[in-house]
């Protein structure tokens, strides 16, 4: 079977909400994020087969597909097409992995994969809230759903107290965890770690989220999200706006391009897991994408999963042992932030440069989904 490469990956800064990015029209912060990527990899952009974008709340500015909207708010050939994919948070993993996929089967040489999402303007789960308001019914009703799930209240909030109470993580431990995932955000941009894969847009430089004065005994004082949980919003990601976007090439277009690939696309996987309990997915996917590899979780020098909340990232270290020095090594998105469908490519972006900034060979990346599911990929350093 033929090879995908990541020529590149490029990121903006992630801005908090109502923060630096939240005026920027989402097609032109995913313009901004595209036109970097083609000034830095040199293609031509009419060469490039399609676009894949990740958007999760397709509402207002954000429909029209986003994918096709940002190519052509970046001035790009108006014959190259492209399109949104909606697979909840892992929107934009998904994107580079139908990216990968288009390459791998020979249909396209040349794809662009990314995503973007302003949370600030589209606040989530705004679909639904304006939906139910105008009379349009809501997404898990309907006599089908009731049959197998019943009455259950289905929220992340839900299933992140619901991971804690199972996995018998703790708030301190969560606590714990997030004050870490800070510190490490902090210091990686104290060290230039992202010096490589941001580029400012609109005024910002650098993440908006990380924060070097938050101590164990603020997020000790905050309210839980709900009456006698364990959450609060110091332990769950961070509201943001943001835009990432990669170039996944075959290996006759690197060398037809003169291309220098960052990493192979190694082994890919997706599952569906409990709706209810909603978050697990990443403990059945990293089973899954381990053994297709043939490879072990000690294999993987770097590993991203995105830090919804921190329960999820705890309960899945203890079922799969990863090394917590590997995991989220340069925080996560508890202090760097979640913009949603942009996530996925977030992270990879990150992956693919610290493997090569570090020498790593194997990276993982993996995320939890709405509705119970969750994306898994392997690259490999070249």
């Amino acid at each position: 079977m033929a090879e995908a490469f990541i020529v590149d990956a490029v990121r903006t800064p992630v801005g908090r909400r109502k923060g630096g990015l939240s005026q920027v029209h989402p097609a032109d912060l995913g313009a901004h994020v595209l036109r970097s990527l083609v000034t830095r990899t040199g293609i031509d952009p009419g060469d490039v087969d399609d676009v894949y974008f990740g958007c999760v709340s397709q509402m207002g500015a954000q429909t029209g597909n986003i994918a096709r909207t940002s190519w052509l708010a970046a001035g790009l050939p108006q014959h190259v097409p492209g399109t949104t994919v909606d697979r909840q948070c892992g929107s934009s993993q998904q994107a580079v992995h139908f990216a990968a996929q288009a390459v791998m089967s020979g249909t396209a040489d040349l794809v662009v994969a990314g995503g973007v999402e302003v949370m600030s303007l589209v606040p989530i789960a705004g679909p639904a809230v304006v939906g139910e308001r105008e009379g349009m019914g809501t997404p898990y009703d309907g006599e089908g759903w009731r049959t197998h799930f019943g009455e259950e209240e289905v929220s992340q909030f839900r299933g992140a107290e619901l991971i804690a109470r199972m996995w018998k993580v703790s708030r301190e431990d969560m606590e714990r965890f997030a004050m870490n995932s800070h510190r490490r955000a902090v210091a990686a941009w104290a060290d230039g770690v992202f010096a490589d894969e941001v580029v400012p847009a609109f005024g910002l430089a650098a993440d908006e989220g990380p924060r070097a004065d938050t101590t164990l005994e603020k997020m000790a004082g905050l309210r839980t999200l709900s009456e006698g949980g364990r959450l609060t919003a110091a332990v769950s990601s961070q509201i943001s706006d943001g835009a990432a976007a990669l170039l996944v090439a075959s290996q006759d277009a690197v060398r037809r391009h003169g291309l220098t690939p960052l990493a192979r696309v190694h082994s890919m996987a997706v599952v569906g897991s409990d709706p209810i309990y909603m978050l697990t997915g990443p403990i059945p996917a990293t089973e899954k994408i381990l053994d297709r590899a043939g490879l072990s979780i000690d294999a993987m020098d770097l590993i991203e999963i995105n830090e919804a909340f921190a329960s999820v990232v705890l309960a899945w270290q203890k079922e799969t042992g990863a090394a917590p020095e590997r995991t989220n090594a340069f925080g996560g998105a508890i202090a760097l932030g979640h913009p949603l469908g942009a996530t996925g490519a977030r992270l990879m972006t990150t992956l693919v440069h610290q493997l090569r900034r570090t020498g790593g060979r194997y990276g993982l990346q993996t995320m939890c989904e709405g509705g119970g599911m969750a994306n898994a990929t392997i690259v490999e350093r070249v």
